[in-house]
Order: C-alpha cells, then sequence, then structure tokens
C-alpha cells in the first residue's frame, strides 16, 4: 500500500467546492508527515476545466475521469469507478466530506473493501506512524480518537468547515483515467421532486448565518430571523430545538447531528448554546449571541453578546441595518 492520501472531490458546476479544497489542504499536510502525497480524484459528467487548481491546494495529482455515467448523482456508479481505482493505485487512505453524497458512497465503498470507516471526523494526524482521527461523540459531550485496523485503505468521512483551505501555489498533474463501472452504468433518474420550501439552506459556504432557536417561539417569528439574513446576505439557521418542533426544516439545522458551519458572523437568536448545538458552529470569526437569559451558555464563547428577547431586537437590528446600507 502506498502512502498517498485520497479525497474525494465534490463539484459545484464543475468547480471544486470549498468542502474539497478544505479536505485537499489536510490530505496534503498528513501526507508529507507519512512521507508521501495527496491526490484528488474527480468524477464527473462533464469538463472540470479547474481540475488542475486543486494543486494550488496541496494536490499533487488529479485523477480524473470525465464521464456521461456521472451527470445524474447514482452512487453505485460512483462506488464502481472509485473501487476499481483503488484496487490499482492501493492508497493509504481516502477522505469523503460528510453530506449526503458523501455518506453514501463512503459507506458502501467500506461494505465493498470490507475496510473500516470513522464518520464527523474534525481532525486527523499521524500518531506512531500511523492514522489516527479526532471526532466528537455521545452528542458532542466528549472527543474520541480513533485509530484504523485490517487490510485497504482509511476511510474516513469530514465534517465541512473542519480544515482551513490553505493555498500553496502549486499545481497538480491531472491523470485522466476510464472508470469502470458495471449495471450500474444503465441506470437513470427519470424524475426528480423538489422538497416544499425550494432549495436547502446553502449554510456550509455562506459567508453569514442568522440562526433561531427555541427562543424565537413561532414557527411564524422565523421571519424575523429570515429578514435579518436576508439583508446581511446571509443564510438562515436553526438549533435542534427549533428544528424537532417542526419550526424549520432539517437542512437548516447547526449542531452536532445537522451542519458544521464557520462563516465570518455567526448570529444566535435566542439559542442557549448547548454543547450539541456548540460544536457545529464554535469555529466562526465571530459570533453574536441575543438571548434573554444572561446566564445562557452561549454567552460564554460568544465574542458580542446581547440581553434581551430576540423578538424585540431582531426588528430593530434589521431596521438599522438597512438604514445604514442605504446611507
Amino acid at each position: 500500500m502506498s502512502t498517498e492520501i485520497w479525497v474525494l472531490a465534490e463539484l459545484d458546476k464543475g468547480q471544486p467546492k470549498k468542502i474539497t479544497k478544505e479536505m485537499v489542504s489536510k490530505a496534503s499536510q498528513v501526507a508529507k508527515e507519512l512521507g508521501g502525497s495527496a491526490s484528488a480524484v474527480v468524477l464527473a459528467g462533464g469538463d472540470v476545466p479547474d481540475a488542475a487548481g486543486l494543486g494550488d491546494f496541496g494536490a499533487s495529482a488529479v485523477y480524473l475521469a470525465s464521464d456521461a455515467r456521472f451527470e445524474q448523482f447514482l452512487v453505485s456508479a460512483h462506488v464502481d469507478a472509485l473501487a476499481a481505482l483503488v484496487a490499482e493505485k492501493q492508497p493509504a487512505a481516502i477522505l469523503f466530506a460528510a453530506t449526503l453524497g458523501g455518506r453514501d458512497i463512503a459507506a458502501r465503498l467500506s461494505a465493498r473493501l470490507g475496510t473500516g470507516l470513522n464518520s464527523q471526523v474534525t481532525d486527523i494526524r499521524v500518531k506512531d506512524g500511523a492514522l489516527v482521527v479526532t471526532m466528537p461523540i455521545f452528542g458532542g459531550g466528549m472527543i474520541a480518537e480513533c485509530g484504523f485496523t485490517g487490510p485497504g485503505p482509511a476511510l474516513i468521512l469530514t465534517r465541512p468547515n473542519a480544515f482551513a483551505a490553505v493555498k500553496t501555489g502549486n499545481s497538480a498533474k491531472v491523470v485522466q483515467f476510464i472508470p469502470t463501472i458495471g449495471e450500474a452504468g444503465a441506470a437513470r433518474i427519470v424524475q426528480s421532486v423538489a422538497a416544499e420550501g425550494g432549495k436547502s439552506a446553502n449554510l456550509e459556504e455562506s459567508p453569514v448565518v442568522v440562526s433561531g432557536g427555541r427562543g424565537v417561539c413561532d414557527p411564524a417569528n422565523f421571519s424575523l430571523v429570515r429578514n435579518l439574513a436576508e439583508v446581511l446576505g446571509g443564510a438562515v439557521g436553526a438549533s435542534r430545538a427549533a428544528v424537532d418542533a417542526g419550526w424549520m426544516s432539517y437542512p437548516h439545522q447547526v449542531g452536532q447531528t445537522g451542519k458544521t458551519v464557520k462563516p465570518s458572523l455567526y448570529m444566535a437568536c435566542g439559542i442557549s448554546g448547548a454543547i450539541q448545538h456548540k460544536v457545529g458552529m464554535q469555529t466562526s470569526n465571530r459570533i453574536v449571541a441575543i438571548n434573554k437569559d444572561p446566564e445562557a451558555p452561549i454567552f460564554s464563547f460568544a465574542d458580542f453578546g446581547v440581553v434581551g428577547n430576540a423578538l424585540d431586537i431582531l426588528p430593530l437590528l434589521t431596521a438599522e441595518i438597512k438604514k445604514r446600507k442605504g446611507a
């Protein structure tokens, strides 16, 4: 087995997503400690004009398969192609994004190869010459370190925004290959139905996230959260309590069982700051908390805190921002 660490790239309109750049940077750092290199695997349904650009984040090579059968996301086709490439190249580890697609591919590949898979990973390092990953367990109440045993590459599902995307100024060598796909390649998606409410919240990519919690009190009051997010050019998030109450849909949930975000600005409105929520947003550059309870845990790690009823403060804050933007 080589000391090469792979990243399965995720794309948006042919361009690498932010999570892909984060994973490549981390893979490059860890690979150097092992005396190896980092590479990205791109399975695309069309052209990927900036594939070599992943070298700017530490990739030495990009294994690129451009095939119409990847145009629709059919997980079995991706697993077929990836398993065949693994058998040929024998990487030491593969990083996947902890997205819906990444989880699906990683789990099936783990079963196909009979190798270990660690999920919700927030850090990767080398200890005594072997890979060790860090992940929250028991609802974020504890942090565990886990290694890998057995044959085959270590499979690692990483949480978005867990690593920094660091530019290196390099360029990667693009290695094109013909994917091996079995009967899965004959399948087609004949109809897609959008969930009620339109597109999911793009929380991981947004520079500003405004989240509401139990203190918003009613689903109708989430309009106040949306209004503030809109004037700030951000996305709307929610605590688990708000999602469990049916006030917001799951794609908006921030926290241990939701999404991990790292915006420039995170605003927590009526959110107490329990550990389950904290692990999903604590690495934000600036955290502003609005809560009527001065003893709320969120004030212990927020950069700025406002003690007061979010329902009273949000309209005033939105109006003031609109006023200043119009000035």
